[in-house]
């Protein structure tokens, strides 16, 4: 359970970003896809099991989730320590005439441009503010993680580390990707995951896997398969964390060893940066720098995990100029594609 304390502290970070900002109010957005909901559970602690719910917090007051009308048996309504729900047949119209009627000027909204329904859009446009997209802002606010924060994601870790050493003993070429993957998955889900996992592999023969994730399928596996599964959980507290390790049984492709060699000089390089009062583009860059010298090109996917969701906006890591600061956890690599 999430303490006053931490509550505390997110709230105030909230509401300097939106001082600084000059805005009235912030609506926060989630839905089900995976990395839209942690928002919500972060500013709430209500975990959304289907549909999408907002959660309104005025620069001074107390916060309102406000739901669909059809959303009303689904997810515990008791868990959040947010108290004040609302269930509206439109959710947009009612933020809308909530926003006029205390007389709100700008007001802003995380996921408007990703989260938000259209209906709900279509709404709020009609009113007589001015909405101000507030996805960068709310992500530096809860970029720095407490103390409190850091011992969810060290539960995280180490139920994923569970999961990948059952998938480890379960690997053996002549079983199918999924067989492989599928004691990784009960091991997360008797832990607590849940349904907030995405559990996906890159594969591929002579030594080597393609460069797109995909689900395991029913496949049979060979000893020359690369496979990179992507093991991707949260545990109970919500914070979601990914680890991936490369299998093959039998020889890796000189491209392949060619990305394994460089890998620990770019890393350590990106560890090396990381120090209070860095920016969170040089600790990226080092990394990159050291790919690109080797002849490869990152991704377009490294960035930071937000509490009880993924990051999803890759340039806070890329050109941010951010201060990195103690107990903050930005930087995560996923995939070198060999620059062609």
């Amino acid at each position: 359970m999430t303490s006053q304390k931490e509550i505390d502290r997110r709230y105030a970070n909230i509401r300097a970003a939106m001082e600084r900002e000059k805005v009235d109010a912030l609506i926060v957005c989630g839905n089900q896809y995976a990395g839209f909901e942690g928002a919500v559970r972060y500013t709430s602690d209500f975990e959304i099991v289907h549909r999408y719910v907002y959660v309104l917090i005025p620069l001074a007051g107390d916060p309102t989730l406000v739901f669909p009308r059809e959303a009303r048996w689904i997810g515990d309504k008791k868990a959040p320590w947010v108290r004040e729900k609302i269930w509206s047949e439109i959710p947009g119209k009612w933020l809308r005439e909530e926003s006029e009627k205390r007389h709100w000027k700008r007001v802003a909204v995380y996921g408007l441009d990703f989260v938000m329904a259209v209906r709900d859009y279509r709404e709020l446009q009609q009113g007589a503010f001015e909405l101000v997209p507030f996805d960068f802002h709310f992500d530096m606010a809860r970029a720095v993680k407490s103390e409190e924060e850091l011992e969810g994601f060290r539960d995280s870790m180490d139920i994923i580390l569970d999961g990948f050493q059952a998938l480890l003993k379960a690997y053996q070429p002549g079983k199918s990707e999924a067989e492989i993957m599928a004691p990784a998955v009960e091991r997360f889900f008797a832990r607590g995951a849940g349904p907030r996992m995405m559990n996906i592999v890159l594969s591929g023969s002579g030594g080597e896997a393609e460069a797109h994730f995909k689900v395991p399928s029913q496949r049979r596996v060979a000893a020359d398969d690369l496979l990179l599964y992507s093991l991707e959980v949260t545990g109970a507290a919500g914070y979601w964390i990914e680890f991936s390790r490369a299998l093959i049984r039998g020889k890796v492709s000189p491209r392949t060893r060619a990305m394994s060699d460089v890998y620990p000089q770019a890393m350590e390089a990106a560890r090396l940066k990381m120090r209070d009062g860095a920016l969170a583009c040089e600790v990226h860059n080092a990394a990159a720098d050291i790919f690109a010298q080797a002849g490869f090109a990152l991704a377009p996917e490294v960035g930071a995990s937000g509490s009880s969701g993924i990051g999803r906006f890759w340039d806070v890591a890329r050109s941010n100029p951010a201060e990195r600061r103690s107990g903050a956890r930005a930087f995560r690599t996923r995939i070198a594609r060999h620059r062609l």
